[in-house]
């Protein structure tokens, strides 16, 4: 099992299940880089709310089928493999396990998806969170919000399964019950409201967040040695002291874009001192 704050990555080109390696452990010294994701030109999911509010049947057909081509694709792939294979891993199903406790389903809530009509890095992600809940079967029902969803998205959603939400949560949904948060690549702020709202013990034992990576964020502050972080990014440091990480392989050029610098992030912290917010300036 890994220790809290180090980060599980998967080889691959190891063996598919065995072979696991554990590097960037939080007390241990290492090369220090910006992760480029992490810069506000890089956190581009733009929270817009949209004006596209009639539903189009054309643009519904074309949609539809882009997503299809989509998910045969990535299903097909060596990256949905190799992300399958780290989902399955012993190590990381009992992470999973002791999140559901005694509940049989998990539930995924979706935020900041992005248009799914218009670019190909939403339509991957959406399609592994489709393929995720086909694969596994304590996945329950998938719920979707991002304001720049059209109407025609929308109803591309509903019939793959999704529920559309239409209240803006500003991602502070409370993990009252088991709770996979999937936001690959969205704002800091919404990864800080997500924690804020449920910093509590139980309720952080509750959650898995897919999303970027938390180590990603404590390198580039401690890089800048300079900066004060603000109020977007005080939870996210806070709960990377106590955070399980793992780490996905991108594998290709073609899975990059939409899921580089991205991990599993599993909470459980030990005491009511971890759950303390400092405003001072990270050394």
């Amino acid at each position: 099992m890994a220790a809290a704050g180090e980060i599980v990555t998967y080889d691959e080109d190891s063996n598919l299940m065995d072979d696991w390696i554990v590097v960037l452990p939080r007390h241990r010294k290492r090369r220090r880089t910006c992760p480029k994701l992490l810069g506000p030109k890089q956190e581009s999911k733009t929270w817009v709310v949209s004006t596209d509010l009639q539903f189009d049947t054309s643009r519904y057909a074309k949609a539809m089928q882009k997503v299809q081509v989509c998910l045969k694709k990535l299903e097909k792939s060596k990256f949905f493999d190799l992300f399958m294979a780290q989902v399955r891993n012993d190590v990381v199903l009992d992470f999973f396990a002791r999140t559901r406790g005694s509940e049989s389903n998990m539930h995924m809530v979706i935020y900041g998806i992005g248009s799914i009509e218009s670019f190909d890095p939403p339509r991957l992600q959406l399609s592994l969170a489709i393929l995720m809940k086909r694969e596994i079967d304590w996945i329950g029902d998938i719920e979707v919000f991002d304001p720049v969803l059209s109407a025609t998205e929308s109803r591309v959603l509903e019939a793959l399964g999704c529920t559309v939400l239409t209240i803006d949560e500003q991602a502070r949904r409370k993990a009252v019950k088991p709770t996979l948060f999937f936001m690959p690549h969205c704002e800091a702020v919404l990864y800080n409201n997500l924690l804020e709202a449920n910093w509590e013990k139980e309720l952080l034992s509750n959650m898995v967040l897919f999303g970027n990576s938390f180590e990603a964020y404590e390198q580039h502050v401690s890089v800048v040695k300079d900066l004060v972080f603000d109020d977007s990014r005080k939870h996210i440091l806070a709960a990377h002291s106590f955070a399980d990480e793992f780490r996905i392989e991108t594998v290709s050029d073609d899975y990059f874009k939409a899921f580089h610098e991205t991990s599993w992030h599993f909470f459980s912290p030990d005491a009511a001192a971890e759950l303390t917010i400092t405003d001072a300036k990270v050394e």
